[in-house]
């Protein structure tokens, strides 16, 4: 295909409109964090007050996006770098319709969550750090991944067989082993309050 032949076409509706329809400004809460760390709890817990704030939103996991969009790929780096890459794309589209979306995936590489953020403007990306000690998040083990982990039945594993680069200055920063589901989510709010997201 000759990428000289494909023209981005604006519309006359753009996303500052909707945002104004919506009373919102748009952004990407981007969750990071290892398996088991409360991720996905936490976002979802934080979908529900922000719905009930009458906020638009949509919320992204992973393992419903490798359900459909992304069920080709496996865990190995090259794919997984692809399965960001992919969602940064879907969480832009998602920005660009004036919702907040909430994006809940390990995503252990810095560069990959670099690559997202760049695809939005600056103050569109809230790196969300859930950061939980490995030993918490394995003693939860949810899936029983680490299990299988640690039996070598599952290669590439992040956290024990495969690296997870911490956020160096997330927007957002919440150990969660030591704050409840509540306090972590009246934690978002109140600097989503703050920067004026919820207000627009």
């Amino acid at each position: 295909m000759n990428d000289s032949n494909i023209v981005w076409h604006k519309h006359d509706i753009t996303k500052e409109k909707r945002a104004a329809l919506k009373s919102q400004k748009p952004c990407v809460l981007w969750f990071t964090g290892l398996s088991g760390s409360g991720k996905s709890t936490i976002a979802n817990a934080l979908e529900e007050k922000l719905f009930e704030m009458g906020k638009h939103t949509y919320l992204l996991d992973g393992d419903n996006v490798r359900h459909g969009l992304n069920k080709t790929l496996g865990f190995s780096e090259e794919d997984r770098i692809e399965n960001i890459r992919r969602i940064g794309e879907v969480s832009k589209l998602f920005v660009d319709a004036g919702l907040m979306v909430i994006s809940a995936f390990i995503s252990p590489f810095r560069a990959d969550r670099d690559t997202v953020r760049s695809l939005v403007e600056p103050e569109e990306f809230i790196e969300v750090f859930i950061d939980t000690p490995l030993e918490i998040c394995e003693s939860r083990d949810p899936k029983g991944l680490y299990q299988k982990a640690r039996r070598g039945e599952i290669a590439d594993f992040t956290g024990i067989s495969s690296p997870y680069e911490a956020p160096k200055l997330p927007e957002i920063h919440l150990m969660s082993g030591m704050k409840s589901v509540e306090e972590s989510v009246d934690t978002i709010i109140k600097f989503l309050t703050q920067k004026g997201y919820l207000n627009a």
